[in-house]
């Protein structure tokens, strides 16, 4: 049954305002479809073009529901599952009874898209009762969605085009033909709720625009991302490795290895810029460290626990003798896997800062950790470099009293613009994270955390929005998300402000009342995972690594095996200038040297024939746009490459303290 309050497209209509374009409408700025029944009380109703960005989730919820249409139609019996919108485009699930589908099956999906778009079916919604959802699809026995309804609360909808239905809450654009572009990208394997204990389904991932000349653009950029993809440069260019036995665990390199050091050593010298203190700590603890801090109940399925054969002997003992029921033989386990590998270092840095009396005069306190964290991630999510099982963090933990967290959340929001513009990240947005439902904590200690954020965001002028219940289990956060050179979106760097944990680990220091108070913690890191961050910067920069961050920045090549020693000696000479140098002194012709230098993406090439030995110097050549610069002496050389060897910051803070003081009185010389 329908409901008869009025929809988006009715009012819109009344006003006018309803033309050929308008795919939905803004309701007091949240987006409805023009199906949907206007809450009471509604004043703003404005129209939605299918131009607008906003547009885009409609357009591809859509297409979502006409793909599982045409994949029901070539393949009946096929079941469904969950079918949204995403960032990129859309997907479905399906069940196929444990079959595939091929690229072949693919394009026969697209063509009967193709087929029920030019139909122009209208999206049909349909308010209905619990028992009527149950009984359509129990007719149309589908088994994922009868689950889904009833986890279900509040209103009931569905959603037809033609005789396709579906349960769903929309938003859905006006009819099919609206969707004037779309294209299926690929095809993988899920588990039902992402449990891999779940049923397998098959997922069929697509994109959808508003015009054919949009979906060629993002088509363009998919292309460009497959070649900055930093598994295949990571392969290709020698810089990271897998292997089974360690699972979702990175080996660096040496060339890699180079890099990841130079990210480190990085974050390090702004570390002794802005008064912070490296520690280091274990890597294993009693799980009573994880008990203290609520990690270990609140996030006990991504931990590795640990036992030694000790512990496990007198379990198996127990276990063999008198423990029989369920309680006593859980106890026991628990006993004989008594360590826990840290997965963060909060809990680490509490110890540290408890371990011995504090006063107000050493707050801030800024603790610094690179220390390796472990985390089990499903082997579903795993990916790469930018989700993996073990990592470092260029990670750091402040503590200070509530009078300086604005103070401390202020300056890291400086660090933090400081090192994303060292990296040419230029496009940087906030995102104010608030409490999750599953949480630590009472709701007192949550409303003064996320207010001591968005204060100091607010005074610091920066825009930002707000994601509802992403926050940590213990604080709010900060999120800073950048977009790479080809305009996809990461979330790297945060900050979070946490008065719990203090609280749980009874952390104290001596104000100036000679009182003890309460510090507060905040848990902050620019680069976030080194690792993924590392992937991140790797595909924004197609393996072309700027020259400071290079493996080797200027690669030797001799014309010839008789001019080997003074590249030998040119080597030298660099790398006591501080420059990291590579050599060919194969017998390979020059072309090949050249054209592998280029493929390993070095920034500068050295060609040694004689020419260069009698002038003691390199004929040299720049990697961007395969640039000749001609024969230089060898102190030339090394001017010009040290100059950017430093991060643009460093060279920028150089300048600046070498630059001559202006002369004083007198008119200004340059007027």
């Amino acid at each position: 049954m329908t409901s008869a309050r009025e929809t988006a497209g009715q009012r819109l209509e009344a006003l006018g305002k309803l033309s050929p374009r308008v795919v939905g409408a803004k309701v007091d700025g949240v987006i409805y479809d023009l199906h949907t029944p206007l809450p009471e009380g509604v004043e703003k109703v404005s129209p939605l073009d299918k131009s607008a960005p906003a547009a885009l989730k409609l357009i591809r919820h859509s297409s979502a529901h006409v793909m599982a249409d045409a994949v029901q139609r070539l393949f009946p019996g096929t079941k469904v599952a969950f079918g949204p919108a995403t960032d990129a485009g859309f997907f479905y699930d399906y069940d196929r009874g444990g079959k595939t589908f091929s690229d072949d099956d693919l394009r026969a999906i697209e063509a009967k898209m193709s087929e029920i778009i030019a139909e122009n079916r209208p999206f049909v919604r349909e308010s209905v009762t619990r028992d009527e959802a149950r009984e359509l699809l129990t007719k149309l026995e589908e088994p994922y969605k009868l689950e889904h309804l009833e986890r279900l609360e509040g209103d009931i909808s569905l959603y037809r085009h033609g005789d396709w239905v579906d349960l769903c809450e929309g938003p859905h654009v006006p009819s099919t033909g609206f969707l004037e572009a779309f294209q299926l990208t690929h095809v993988s394997g899920c588990y039902w709720r992402g449990d891999e204990t779940n049923p397998m389904l098959q997922r069929i991932y697509g994109t959808a625009f508003a015009t054919a000349k949009d979906l060629r653009g993002h088509l363009k950029r998919l292309e460009e991302a497959k070649k900055r993809d930093h598994r295949k440069l990571g392969k290709e260019l020698d810089l990271v490795g897998f292997h089974p036995w360690a699972p979702a665990s990175p080996f660096f390199l040496p060339r890699g290895a180079t890099v990841y050091r130079l990210l480190v050593d990085y974050i390090r010298r702004l570390y002794s810029r802005t008064g912070y203190e490296e520690v280091v700590t274990p890597q294993i603890f009693d799980t009573q460290l994880f008990e203290t801090s609520g990690h270990l109940p609140g996030y006990a399925e991504a931990m590795y626990l640990a036992a030694t054969s000790e512990n496990l002997e007198k379990a198996s003992a127990a276990l063999a003798g008198e423990v029989h029921d369920e309680q006593a033989i859980e106890a026991t386990l628990r006993e004989s896997i008594r360590f826990g590998i840290k997965p963060m270092n909060c809990p680490s840095h509490c110890l540290i800062f408890g371990m011995q009396r504090r006063s107000y005069r050493d707050l801030p306190w800024r603790m610094a950790d690179f220390g390796r964290l472990h985390r089990f991630e499903r082997s579903g999510v795993v990916q790469g470099l930018t989700r993996v099982r073990t990592f470092a963090q260029d990670d750091a933990h402040i503590f200070c009293t509530l009078e300086q967290v604005q103070g401390e959340i202020t300056a890291f929001l400086d660090l933090v613009d400081a090192v994303y513009r060292d990296f040419a990240f230029d496009d940087v947005h906030l995102v104010v994270a608030t409490r999750p439902d599953k949480r630590i904590g009472d709701d007192a200690i949550w409303d003064t955390s996320e207010a001591a954020l968005l204060d100091a965001v607010v005074a610091k002028g920066i825009p930002y929005e707000i994601a509802v219940g992403e926050g940590a289990f213990y604080g709010p956060k900060i999120e800073f998300h950048i977009k790479d050179a080809i305009g996809r979106p990461w979330q790297m760097g945060t900050i979070q402000a946490d008065f719990t944990l203090p609280e749980r680990f009874d952390l104290s220091y001596v104000g100036e009342d000679n009182k003890a108070h309460r510090p507060v913690m905040l848990h902050r890191a620019a680069l976030g995972s080194v690792e993924r961050f590392f992937a991140v910067l790797l595909e924004h920069v197609g393996g072309a690594f700027p020259l400071w961050l290079a493996p080797e920045q200027i690669k030797l090549l001799t014309v010839s095996q008789k001019f080997n020693d003074y590249a030998l000696e040119a080597k030298a000479q660099l790398e006591a200038a501080g420059l990291r140098v590579d050599v060919d002194l194969t017998d390979a012709k020059l072309g090949a040297k050249i054209r592998q230098a280029r493929l390993m993406r070095v920034p500068y090439m050295g060609v040694i024939g004689e020419k260069e030995v009698e002038a003691r110097g390199l004929a040299l050549r720049k990697r961007e746009g395969q640039k000749d610069l001609g024969l230089l002496p060898l102190p030339e050389v090394v001017g010009m490459l040290l100059g950017e060897a430093r991060p643009p910051s460093e060279r920028t803070a150089a300048s600046s303290e070498n630059s001559p003081e202006p002369p004083s009185g007198g008119p200004d010389p340059k007027v």
